[in-house]
């Protein structure tokens, strides 16, 4: 859909955009960083991956594309969780924040795929 893009941003470098909802899409809170000073919109904790998948990846990256598998089907069944962000992507901006230190295998990066995708149906 136009007009909607989904960022990602580590929350360790995050600088707010004007206009972008700011969403933490981790289940814990990320390790050296005072709730005060990031600057978030929301902490979506039911739409971070369950415990034991979090665990079981171990930010693996020969697990990521059977964690993406897992993770959606998480998602699949917890639609109430992410169709929050599906909206807020739909009106502008979304950033997803997370704290892991691996850019490219972690929650956030399969949400925003899994996001995409849901646009994409549009």
């Amino acid at each position: 859909m136009t007009g909607s893009t989904i960022r990602v941003s580590r929350v360790y470098d995050h600088e707010p955009h004007p206009g972008s909802r700011s969403v933490l899409v981790d289940r814990v809170w990320p390790r050296g960083v005072r709730r005060d000073d990031l600057e978030l919109d929301e902490w979506a904790k039911d739409v971070a991956p369950s415990p034991e998948l979090r665990k079981w990846f171990g930010h693996d990256p020969e697990r990521w594309e059977e964690f993406r598998r897992r993770y959606f089907a998480e998602l699949d069944a917890r639609p109430q969780a992410w169709r929050p962000l599906l909206d807020a992507a739909r009106s502008g901006t979304l950033t997803l924040l997370y704290g892991a230190r691996d850019r490219d295998h972690n929650n956030a990066v399969a949400l925003r795929d899994y996001l995409a995708a849901r646009l994409a149906e549009d």
